[in-house]
């Protein structure tokens, strides 16, 4: 097939149709599992020490093992709520950071609105608490005294504010009004949480902005979208597919939601990065937010209801990013947001050592690490006496420290620094001489190796699908998929329940995931063909509809 843009992100490459092969049978149901015999067979790589399942035998063990290890999360004693340890916490501070000063720029201000929703105003947008309505966690009693009136907590807070965004917006001189603010939110109706993704309480950031005109909404709408696309593939090294979902994956309450999808090939199921969604004037009616004078005709007497987007990304960056990067030796952070960028191990130094070089070369190292903080690169020092380097290298592997040097008395004499990257764990060195120049672009190469490596991965496993019966193979065969849709949503229900996978699959170590059946991940902004006036049909078992676009389907967390 000819070379067609590529939809994940803004770079071109080869697509493939996807044809199963031949050779591709349904598993056999055997006296081990599938997953008994992965483990056999892994059984002499297996470390005894750190992470002690390997990632792609065991992928849920190896999540959790990770992040407790890792020190990213600790376990509370609430099912579904997580203490964020500052290995994890720091990287979010990074990314906020980050985030805070671009839209900032679009002239977004930060506020904090509470956390508590009345019952009668949750209720107010009927479609839009539907979406929540089951996971809604509600405070009924103060004390010993039961409430007259149960009061919400908040799932998202489009209900909180926008009572006072018809108090604030006046006149079409208060637009546009851009607000945002970081906090956690409650959804509480799930089985089986998992740290980062289905967790009962999360941190996020909530962009809810009023504008005078659907142009204008659909510009920033988009520029924010932009900019979470930007946190996987500039800090995160994630490439994600941006496009619209669905009437049946969108927002509840939206006109149109918009998505960058991201991809974890250990399982192969897609996960949603982020979302940004025109809300057009469904809540301006609802919450009354308008003004006089519309577009052209600012002096009209006649008020007009604003046009709306809420925007929110959250914590669910750092379980993708643990997911996408780590490996059997624990995580691997992009250099970009790693708390620690580099962590600089003595060695060299035996008992028998005289106090003298060991005195000199932690001189050294101690002017090493202040001319690498002037670089502003975030550096350790771990001079432990109790622990052997060994165990040192072992323990910042685990953590995901994407470079370590290693300065000993020999490094000292050769004028050169031995470094190990944690991404490939090969071997280098730089330059005593110039230090910082040197690991700034070590670190670079880090970080665009990893995102290269992603995306070669996303590649390689998003297909052209134009037959059904080529469909579940292939979303068997982990998968994401490109098909002719008709954009119905009976159609797409139809799709998810024939791709169920039966309970004899090879997934069965994984079988807690949210989604078994293939649902559509969104219709991505780049197309690799025009399919309107092409007499193309839906590719869906049983339809007989025109395909309007293609669309991206697959399992997903």
């Amino acid at each position: 097939m000819a070379i067609l843009n590529d939809v994940i992100g803004d770079i071109d490459s080869p697509w493939h149709v996807y044809t199963p092969s031949t050779s591709q049978v349904l598993p056999v149901r055997t006296a081990k599992s599938p997953m008994e015999e992965k483990l056999k067979s892994n059984k002499k790589k297996v470390p005894l020490i750190g992470i002690n399942v390997p990632k792609d035998v065991d992928f849920p063990n190896w999540y959790q093992q990770v992040l407790l290890k890792g020190e990213m999360i600790d376990y509370y004693d609430i099912s579904g709520c997580y203490i964020l340890r500052p290995g994890s916490w720091e990287i979010w501070e990074i990314v906020q950071e980050w985030f805070n000063k671009k839209i900032r720029k679009m002239g977004v201000r930060n506020c904090s609105f509470p956390l508590f929703v009345t019952e009668e105003v949750l209720n107010k947008e009927q479609s839009h608490i539907e979406g929540f309505s089951a996971e809604v966690a509600w405070v009924t009693q103060s004390g010993k005294t039961k409430l007259d009136k149960r009061i919400a907590i908040r799932p998202t807070s489009e209900t909180i504010i926008y009572p006072y965004l018809a108090n604030w917006i006046r006149s079409h001189r208060d637009l546009p009004l851009r607000l945002n603010q970081w906090n956690s939110v409650v959804r509480w109706e799930f089985k089986n949480p998992q740290p980062f993704l289905r967790s009962r309480e999360f941190y996020w950031q909530e962009g809810h902005t009023a504008h005078l005109t659907p142009e204008s909404a659909e510009q920033e709408a988009l520029e924010v979208l932009d900019l979470y696309g930007a946190i996987y593939r500039d800090l995160l090294a994630i490439p994600v597919v941006p496009g619209h979902k669905t009437e049946n994956e969108k927002f509840a309450g939206a006109d149109y939601t918009t998505t960058v999808e991201a991809y974890i090939p250990t399982t192969g199921r897609a996960i949603q990065g982020a979302t940004s969604h025109g809300l057009g004037q469904n809540f301006s009616k609802m919450f009354d937010i308008s003004v006089e004078g519309t577009g052209d005709d600012t002096s009209s007497s006649k008020r007009s209801y604003v046009w709306q987007n809420s925007w929110a990304y959250s914590t669910r960056v750092l379980g993708v990013m643990v997911m996408v990067h780590g490996d059997d030796q624990g995580l691997v952070i992009p250099p970009r947001v790693a708390p620690i960028q580099v962590v600089i191990v003595p060695v060299g130094i035996t008992a028998t050592t005289d106090d003298s070089v060991k005195q000199d070369l932690h001189d050294n190292i101690a002017a090493i690490k202040e001319t690498l903080q002037e670089a502003d690169v975030r550096v350790e020092v771990d001079i432990r006496d109790e622990y052997s380097p060994g165990w040192k290298f072992n323990q910042w592997e685990l953590r995901g420290v994407p470079l370590r040097l290693e300065v000993g008395p020999k490094e000292l004499r050769q004028g050169s620094i031995a470094t190990s990257r944690r991404d490939t764990r090969g071997k280098e060195s730089v330059s005593l001489a110039n230090p910082a120049g040197e690991v700034l672009q070590v670190l670079e190469t880090i970080q665009s190796d990893m995102y290269n490596r992603a995306l070669e991965k996303f590649r390689t496993n998003l297909k052209i699908v134009q037959e059904w019966s080529s469909f579940s193979p292939a979303i068997n065969a982990k998968h994401l998929c490109l098909i002719p849709f008709c954009l119905k949503e009976d159609c797409e229900d139809r799709i998810k329940r024939l791709s169920e996978r039966s309970s004899d699959s090879d997934e069965q170590h994984d079988a807690r995931a949210p989604s078994m059946g293939a649902k559509s991940l969104c219709i991505p902004f780049k197309q690799p063909t025009e399919l309107k006036g092409t007499n193309t049909t839906c590719l869906a078992e049983g339809c007989s509809r025109m395909a309007e676009k293609w669309t991206m389907f697959g399992r997903s967390y």
